[in-house]
């Protein structure tokens, strides 16, 4: 006799625990990134009422990549110190509280303040997603899982569109902080309720647990010394990962801190116009999540290549995609430039997610968190940089020959994970399926 639904659905969820791990490092990326783009949505009107000029909000801006990028690998240490049960709930809380302290802004100055402190706690989103993935997958699901958490920035991106431009335009611009702070709270208790360590877990079973070593044995957390922070900086591997990963973030970045400015000043809209259209590029954008995700098995089952060589091979693809948004400039139409600003969405997530991935192909669990944060570091700076520039020349030549450079970079960092193949290759002891 078949097993009633109820037995049969808690059966499939026990078999299946590492994707409901994804999931809730799924929910907290939303969060974290509806949390995030709050001021990128508020900004026309923020710069209304505090009286922001373009530079001054420039500086808000690289206020939070610049603490981001200072703590990336600092996030990513105290994951593989304490473990992302503890690490990532206490994260998760100060980025809350900081995004509800957003609602007692009185200038760009205190804006930037905050915003910075926002950044320090919210660098542990992408480390912690990497650092999940790689003690809860094998290799082969790997991008797969990746590609579930940089869905979760993209979806935060969409989410944070219509949810904050209504709450300010219902009451004000500080309920949108105060709401989002909220829901990061309740999500920090729920993590450290709820998460484990594989080896953990009590509802592990013995033949989820063997898929997920699949040969490997599970490390356990080690304290990295400066010699070894070094020798892994100095490591050609590294340099494979970390360059393109500086160029391709100033793209996304552009795309959650300047859209909205962007169509305002730009393209004439006005916050119920973004409400309304804001939100596609990140919408695409969550479809090249998933397309990152389940794109390099399919390509190295079609081109019978290494499992490292086929991400490559994605990587290629969506940088080709990504001469689109390069030239927005060129069309006259608001929808037309949206058109390619989704295009853009979907091509940056979909060669982030590779890019991230390579992490976790290239290194152990214990020092994934360290390395991914690391790597990210590198595009961060890429993104501050990019953004200070964006601050200067904005009202000075337009956004035109800035989204040009965007349809550029990319192009370069495939090259170089090309050229760096062999280092990839090497690190992931060519890694075939």
């Amino acid at each position: 006799m078949a097993s009633p639904a109820p037995i049969r659905l808690a059966q499939t969820l026990r078999a299946n625990l590492r994707w409901q791990v994804i999931a809730l490092i799924f929910a907290g990326t939303i969060l974290n990134y509806l949390a995030r783009n709050s001021l990128g949505v508020l900004a026309p009107l923020l710069q209304a009422r505090l009286h922001i000029s373009t530079a001054q909000y420039s500086y808000v801006v690289g206020a939070f990549q610049l603490a981001y990028t200072l703590m990336l690998p600092v996030c990513g240490l105290v994951l593989d110190r304490v473990g992302l049960r503890l690490g990532f709930a206490v994260f998760a809380a100060i980025w809350s509280l900081a995004n509800m302290a957003h609602a007692m802004a009185v200038g760009w100055l205190s804006l930037a303040v905050l915003r910075g402190v926002l950044g320090m706690a919210e660098a542990a989103v992408i480390p912690a997603g990497v650092k999940a993935s790689t003690e809860w997958f094998p290799a082969r699901e790997r991008a797969a899982a990746i590609g579930w958490v940089n869905i979760g920035t993209a979806l935060g991106a969409v989410l944070a569109v219509p949810i904050v431009s209504t709450l300010a335009l219902w009451f004000d611009w500080q309920a949108a902080f105060l709401f989002t702070g909220l829901a990061g709270l309740a999500y920090a208790g729920a993590w450290y309720v709820f998460y484990r360590r594989p080896s953990e877990h009590p509802r592990l079973t013995e033949a989820e647990a063997a898929h997920i070593l699949d040969g490997r044995a599970e490390v356990p957390a080690i304290r990295l010394r400066w010699a070894e922070i070094r020798t892994l900086l100095a490591d050609p591997t590294f340099r494979t990962i970390a360059i393109p990963r500086f160029l391709a973030e100033p793209a996304w970045q552009t795309f959650s801190f300047w859209i909205p400015l962007y169509l305002a000043k730009e393209r004439g809209m006005d916050l119920k116009h973004i409400a309304m259209f804001a939100w596609l590029p990140f919408l695409t954008a969550d479809l090249g999540g998933l397309a990152g995700g389940y794109i390099s098995p399919f390509i190295a089952r079609v081109t019978h290549s290494p499992l490292i060589r086929a991400r490559v091979i994605g990587v290629s693809l969506a940088a080709i995609l990504m001469i689109g948004p390069g030239c927005i400039g060129l069309v006259a139409s608001p929808y037309a430039a949206l058109a390619l600003l989704c295009l853009g969405g979907f091509a940056h997530q979909t060669l982030s997610v590779l890019i991230n991935t390579f992490t976790a192909d290239c290194y152990p669990s214990a020092r994934v968190g360290t390395a991914n944060g690391f790597v990210s570091q590198a595009g961060w700076f890429g993104g501050l940089l990019f953004s200070l520039a964006i601050g200067q020349l904005a009202d000075k030549v337009g956004f035109t020959p800035l989204f040009g450079a965007l349809g550029v970079f990319d192009l370069v960092g495939a090259l170089v994970l090309w050229l760096g193949l062999r280092h990839l290759l090497r690190a992931a002891g060519g890694l075939e399926s």
